[in-house]
């Protein structure tokens, strides 16, 4: 390892980007927050990592490359072999396997991250890469199924629930909105429920969340209901508390469709009919309307929407976390 190698794999561990009243920590692949750790000494910097997530998340950086002592700058590393199984090597010394010189480099690492809410992952990387990392067949073609990056791989499976996702997905509105949805989900979650596991907390948890698994699955949102109904009889409640917790990350690891958020804002519009206009309502259900057929994004609907429920919700339907998944100064649901 070069000197300047041991002095960022030194620095990079467990070290906040920037000071932030944040309790959400989040993992993130140093090249991303501009540490020049990549092969060529270089870096993939990410302007809306180091940007607006800066405010809202702390970020602890990894580069498992460099804990692996591979060097800066170093040969390029590409995977081989059995796509289901693959083998990193470097990509002009092919018969140089350095499989276990790369996993000895993070699996410490690994067992250290439960206390993060999430993890940013480098795209394309064959250690980082979350998916279509491409996985190459002796005569150099690649193999047409692809993998996950190795530690990638190994920080999902160690952390099953944990919200992962990629730099270049987060160019998405609609992959980044939930992405950044799923970390505050998760935070609270561990926050909430984690810190002091009960019936009660996890009741709480899923009363605040109810819209929210609405909008994602309507029949999960039912199932989790009857699992904490009946079933905390038969699960010690740390158990409970990790089943729950995989199948409510499950049901929202995927962007709400415009047809579901629809039909969850009419759900609360139902706890205002009593209190409107005709008038009112006619234009509250237009701007639904309008979302439903792409007209307006959803923060135009939902704004509305809120406005009347702080005003005639009661405390119930004014504490969903639906209404305020995140802080609004993120623009998030601008964009979708």
């Amino acid at each position: 390892m070069t000197d300047k190698s041991q002095l960022i794999a030194t620095k990079q561990i467990d070290t906040p980007t920037k000071q932030t009243d944040s309790n959400i920590l989040v993992g993130i692949s140093a090249c991303l927050l501009g540490e020049e750790v990549r092969f060529n000494g270089g870096h993939s910097r990410s302007k809306y990592c180091c940007g607006p997530l800066q405010d809202y998340f702390r970020f602890e950086k990894f580069c498992p490359e460099v804990a692996a002592g591979f060097g800066i700058p170093r040969a390029t590393l590409r995977l081989i072999g059995d796509p289901h199984n693959p083998r990193m090597v470097y990509t002009r010394q092919q018969d140089n396997d350095v499989t276990e010189q790369f996993h000895a480099g993070y699996q410490a690492r690994v067992e250290k991250l439960g206390h993060l809410d999430g993890y940013i992952l480098a795209k394309n990387s064959p250690s980082c890469g979350m998916e279509r990392v491409k996985v190459y067949q002796p005569n150099s073609h690649p193999h047409d199924i692809k993998s996950a990056g190795l530690f990638a791989k190994a920080l999902m499976q160690r952390y099953p629930h944990l919200p992962v996702e990629e730099d270049g997905r987060l160019n998405d509105a609609h992959l980044r909105e939930n992405f950044v949805q799923r970390v505050f989900a998760h935070n609270t979650f561990r926050t909430l429920v984690m810190a002091e596991p009960s019936i009660k907390n996890l009741l709480a948890f899923h009363s605040q969340y109810k819209y929210t698994l609405m909008a994602h699955s309507q029949t999960e949102y039912k199932n989790l209901g009857q699992l904490l109904g009946q079933a905390h009889q038969d699960y010690p409640i740390n158990e409970l508390c990790d089943l729950y917790l995989q199948r409510f990350m499950q049901a929202i690891s995927k962007p709400a469709s415009r047809g579901n958020h629809y039909n969850v804002m009419l759900h609360l519009f139902g706890y205002l009919k009593p209190y409107l206009e005709v008038d009112v309502k006619q234009d509250i259900l237009g701007t639904f309307e309008n979302y439903l057929k792409g007209y307006v994004n959803l923060a135009t609907a939902l704004t509305l929407l809120h406005h009347y429920l702080r005003m005639f919700g009661n405390h119930y339907v004014q504490t969903q976390r639906y209404l305020s998944p995140y802080p609004k100064a993120l623009g998030l649901r601008n964009q979708v």
